[in-house]
């Protein structure tokens, strides 16, 4: 884990590397569950004509993800 190569003292750029692999894992997965929340409970909610708190609730998520 990161923590570990942090307590080694493993070389900083490793470290930075890591980091960065992390990050774009978890950009990558969270996409995916954003992606599936639009084609399956957003499209549901509008079939049953309940759009609103739905999509407040897309958008909030979205919100936090992209900061």
């Amino acid at each position: 884990s990161i923590k570990e190569m942090v307590l080694s003292e493993r070389d900083c750029s490793e470290i930075l590397i890591q980091i960065a692999a992390v990050q774009s894992a978890l950009q990558k997965t969270g996409k995916v569950i954003l992606e599936e929340h639009l084609e399956h409970c957003i499209v549901e909610a509008i079939r049953e004509h309940d759009q609103k708190e739905p999509l407040d609730k897309f958008k909030d998520a979205l919100a936090k993800f992209i900061r």
